[in-house]
């Protein structure tokens, strides 16, 4: 253990690796060379991390969950066990030719999670979209295109389905919100106040038109 970081006489990390303070890396993970985790992260078993793979400060990964190259996790995510990452839009083993294919014969495709969003287990997110800010995936869910702020998504394919808190519940709302903006908005965004924490949310309009277009 250096600077407190530990990691588990089972896992393989690159010496090329930055690890933050704090991380705990558990039972039978790998992380590969140049990928960057911040602090305090934790790493449950059987975690991959691929090559160059950027992990911010805060973040929980659950069982057997593998981060590719391409793949972004911002401060304070949590990854719910087994949930899926891609990154190959067009998967192939092989070329037309059918000669295996090489690293120059695929183009990566990114995925952002961003500050604070929660993956439930088992999601799986296809690769070249972006999960806003706060966001939740319902378990099982596959989540096929861009996920706002504090969206909720549930299903195959994944649909906005509500809004949630910084504290996790769910938002209430009224789909006649739209009608009333000028009385409940701040520039483009309409206030939503959570029942639990009782704290305001600002939801951008755009998105709630999304919701009620659903």
């Amino acid at each position: 253990m250096q600077n407190n970081i530990f990691i588990h006489s089972t896992s393989d990390v690159s010496e090329k690796a930055i690890i933050g303070e704090g991380t705990k890396i558990w039972q039978h993970c790998q992380v590969r060379e140049n990928a960057e985790i911040g602090q305090n992260c934790i790493l449950s078993k059987g975690v991959y991390i691929d090559a160059d793979v950027k992990i911010g400060n805060n973040v929980k990964i659950q069982n057997g969950i593998s981060i590719y190259h391409g793949v972004t996790l911002e401060d304070g995510v949590f990854c719910g066990p087994h949930c899926v990452f891609t990154n190959d839009k067009f998967p192939r083993s092989i070329n037309p030719d059918g000669s295996l294919k090489g690293t120059s014969d695929w183009e990566v495709s990114k995925t952002l999670v961003k500050t604070g969003a929660s993956i439930g287990a088992h999601a799986t997110l296809v690769c070249g979209i972006s999960i806003g800010k706060w966001a939740m995936i319902g378990a099982g869910s596959v989540v096929t295109k861009d996920v706002p702020d504090h969206g909720l998504v549930y299903g195959n394919p994944a649909r906005l389905r509500g809004f949630v808190c910084v504290c996790g519940h769910k938002l209430p709302f009224d789909k006649d919100i739209l009608a009333g903006l000028d009385d409940h908005s701040s520039e483009d965004s309409a206030l939503l106040k959570c029942e639990a924490c009782h704290q305001d949310i600002f939801i951008r309009v755009d998105d709630i038109r999304k919701l009620t277009n659903e």
